[in-house]
């Protein structure tokens, strides 16, 4: 599959770096901004509705929240409480909506954070009015909680954050490969270790507590706690190339779908170096027990920057540094889907609409599954994955009474003397 059109959900007032979904309220929440340089280029988070407008999934701006001179880099969601990386900080921000009668209250309060006006020129989702793309009377708040400092190298920045399975800690990854465990909502600190020699590009706890790293230094280790469990080795049963490096640039658990018990990890390879005739990328499912390799398959020659696993476990969506998307089947490592250069500049982000919980199911509609995609050109993109066609059980039934009926046919005709 080549180009094609892609919906444009959004297109806020600055860069965006970090996307969470919140299928119990229906939001989608993207971040970024220009930082703290003078550019006149805003920082914030802002919080979407989604809603379904004559069959089509649509997005409009409910509420806008400044971070002042800080643009969030990335983000972990729990509940409605979001991890904001800001720098080298990790801000907690608490998000509550709330029913009123009279929208214009809203429209009219002072607060630079209360309902902004929409935007001109926006996508079409945005220029529908607030009675089409609104739950009537909904407005959202935002309160700042506790901030920490969570990478110290000596140009600190914190690179990824991700919340425990009960929500109870998280963690952060910097530039300085420690990792540091957090109490929520305290932020009071329980863990700190030396994880990488150099960058941690990204970290994964998995249900039972064990928490996945990936670095620069070209390693991916399992630690329980401060103890490292085992190494990751990705080419133990797929291809080698011993004159290619290559480095772990992504990790994220699954379930198994139609396993309540099962679990997957899954990664992303890419080559280290950039080359003039670039090498292939690398999808890797493991065991989420043993850590295990189980099957890896390329996933085409643009360096991916970005993987999400869908809630039920069944599909991996995937971005790249040029700006394509991809949807994946989780257990083949098949591509479903696939959109060159969607953005045409790095993905930075991307997530999907759980399938199952909350108003998920409602906002799908007949497809088979959402992903949301975000860069640095300012948009957020929807990726939608037609419910794939399969052969309605009677018709298989049908179908093979017809060919037993055939073949008795044939019989009778061939050796009449035999039935």
């Amino acid at each position: 599959m080549g180009r094609r059109r892609v919906p444009e959900l959004y297109r806020a007032p600055f860069p965006l770096y970090a996307l969470q979904v919140d299928s119990s309220s229906g939001l989608l929440i993207a971040a970024g901004g220009g930082g703290a340089a003078k550019t006149g280029i805003k920082n914030g988070v802002h919080f979407l509705q989604l809603e379904r407008i004559n069959g089509c999934l649509s997005a409009s701006l409910l509420h806008s929240h400044d971070t002042e001179t800080r643009a969030t880099m990335n983000m972990a969601l729990a509940g409605n409480i979001l991890a904001a990386g800001q720098d080298a900080h990790c801000q907690l921000l608490r998000f509550q909506t709330s029913q009123q009668k009279d929208k214009t209250k809203a429209e009219k309060a002072g607060s630079k954070d209360q309902a902004p006006r929409q935007r001109k020129g926006t996508a079409p989702a945005e220029r529908k009015s607030g009675a089409e793309t609104h739950q009537e009377g909904v407005e959202l708040s935002v309160q700042n909680l506790q901030a920490v400092q969570t990478d110290f190298s000596p140009d600190p920045l914190q690179k990824v954050v991700c919340f425990n399975h009960d929500n109870s800690l998280l963690a952060t990854g910097g530039t300085d490969g420690c990792v540091r465990v957090w109490k929520v909502p305290s932020l009071e600190k329980v863990l700190e270790f030396k994880a990488h020699e150099g960058e941690i590009q990204d970290l994964a706890f998995g249900p039972d507590g064990k928490l996945v790293t990936v670095g620069w230094d070209l390693k991916a280790s399992v630690w329980q706690k401060d103890q490292l469990v085992t190494q990751l080795h990705w080419q133990e049963n797929g291809p080698t190339f011993s004159n290619t490096p290559y480095r772990y640039q992504a990790c994220r658990f699954g379930q198994v779908p139609d396993q309540p018990v099962g679990l997957r990890l899954f990664t992303v390879q890419i080559p280290h170096k950039r080359l003039r005739q670039p090498p292939p990328c690398y999808l890797t499912a493991w065991d989420g027990f043993t850590f295990l390799p189980l099957r890896t398959k390329p996933c085409g020659q643009e360096v991916v920057s970005c993987l999400s696993v869908s809630e039920s476990g069944t599909f991996l969506g995937l971005g790249t540094v040029t700006g394509s998307v991809a949807i994946y089947i989780a257990f083949s490592l098949q591509r479903l889907y696939y959109v060159r250069e969607a953005h045409g500049i790095v993905v930075t982000d991307v997530a999907f609409l759980p399938e199952k919980k909350g108003r998920g199911p409602e906002l799908l509609g007949s497809h088979e599954t959402a992903l949301f995609s975000v860069a640095v050109d300012s948009r957020c993109q929807l990726h939608l994955l037609p419910s794939r066609r399969s052969v309605p059980v009677w018709l298989l039934l049908l179908l093979c009474v017809g060919l037993i009926v055939m073949t008795i046919l044939l019989l009778q005709s061939a050796l009449p003397g035999l039935l």
